[in-house]
Order: C-alpha cells, then sequence, then structure tokens
C-alpha cells in the first residue's frame, strides 16, 4: 500500500502587521514657513481593522489671515476628520505599501475676526470708505465629508511616508452675521459659488507594531 503524500507547506507566507500608526504632516509646518499669512499644524493616525481596511484620523489647528485691497480678516480655529481608508495595492512579499482610497467626516470649530473693510459704492468719483471693525465671531463650527486618494510607502521598518489629495464636500456651517466665511480649517478656502474644497497632504509616520496574524 503506497504511503499518502503529504500536501506541499506553503512557505511564502507572511504575516500581517497590526498596529497603531502615528505621525505629523510636513506640508504644513513648511507652508508655514513660506507663507507668512499661514499657521498650521496636523496629526494623523490609523489602526489597521483587516488586511486592506484601516481606521484613520486626523487633527489639525489652521490660522489664516487675509489681507486684500477691500477685506482684512483672520480666521483660526482646530478640526477633526474621522474614517477610513481601503487599500487597492497587492504588495510584492515581505513590502507593506498601499494605494488607498479614503473617506472622511470633518468638523471645525473656528472664530472669525472681521479687522476691517470697504465699503462699495457705485459712484467712484470719491475713493471707497474703509471701516474699521475689529469683530469677533466665536463658536462658529463646520461639517463637510471628504474623499482621499492617496500613496503610502514604507521607506525603512515602521517607517512610512504619505502622499494624497483631498476633495471636500461642505455639509453644514455656521455663518457670521453680515460676513461670509472665508476660510474653514481643515476645509480650506470657502466661496459663495461652490461647497466643494480640495487640499492635499504630504506626512511621516512610525508603526507601532501591536500583533500579527
Amino acid at each position: 500500500m503506497m504511503a499518502q503524500e503529504s500536501e506541499p507547506v506553503d512557505t511564502l507566507q507572511t504575516k500581517i502587521k497590526h498596529g497603531l500608526r502615528l505621525g505629523v504632516d510636513i506640508a504644513k509646518p513648511f507652508r508655514s514657513f513660506i507663507d507668512s499669512d499661514y499657521k498650521g499644524f496636523q496629526i494623523l493616525g490609523d489602526f489597521r481593522y483587516n488586511k486592506n481596511m484601516y481606521l484613520a484620523a486626523e487633527l489639525g489647528n489652521e490660522t489664516k489671515n487675509f489681507y486684500e485691497k477691500n477685506l482684512n480678516a483672520i480666521t483660526s480655529g482646530s478640526y477633526i476628520k474621522l474614517g477610513v481608508n481601503f487599500n487597492t495595492h497587492k504588495n510584492w512579499l515581505g513590502l507593506n505599501n498601499s494605494i488607498y482610497t479614503g473617506l472622511r467626516y470633518g468638523f471645525a470649530t473656528f472664530k472669525q475676526e472681521l479687522l476691517a473693510y470697504q465699503v462699495y459704492v457705485v459712484d467712484q468719483t470719491f475713493p471707497a470708505n474703509t471701516v474699521i471693525s475689529n469683530t469677533e465671531f466665536t463658536g462658529l463650527t463646520a461639517h463637510w465629508l471628504e474623499i482621499q486618494l492617496g500613496l503610502k510607502t514604507e521607506i525603512a521598518k515602521n517607517i512610512f511616508i504619505d502622499l494624497h489629495f483631498e476633495l471636500k464636500r461642505k455639509i453644514i456651517e455656521d455663518t457670521p452675521d453680515n460676513f461670509g466665511n472665508i476660510y474653514i480649517p481643515g476645509f480650506n478656502q470657502v466661496n459663495d459659488f461652490s461647497e466643494f474644497g480640495v487640499g492635499y497632504g504630504y506626512s511621516i509616520s512610525y508603526l507601532i507594531p501591536i500583533f500579527e496574524n
């Protein structure tokens, strides 16, 4: 009687790392350095839920100054974004990179400071009247949805760089009386003609391994 042949063992299987990945957006400090009218920072993190899905979050603070011919104003506040990333990239053996699509819910709390503005007049014979306001609108909030498309690469053991682009759709916002929002932290610049916004991020992060399976 012939002995049964044993099934070959797949020696190419690798364990998947699960852990908390924490990082910082380095694009915002760079923008703060080159743009005197902007200050911002953002920390971020994600946790691998299964093979291709990550729970993700971003937390940040921004200040944006507007010194235009007809308007001087300052926006400042904080924001948080919560959601998931879905990896669509199949890695080679031993690699831990990702090409992902992300979904986020964003919430911001902020204030608007109206420093000065010009009153529009039809008759341009005389120069426009500049009104010094120094009015502060506090306790404002905004909500939006966001889609992210990005690439995350492991450049050294457990160290990753990430580049992504953002498309945002505003849901609701608090608007000061007689003065519309011109910037929302986390959402970026807004206008009266569209509910959409765009953004980008470039970050570096470190993976704290917790377990493998």
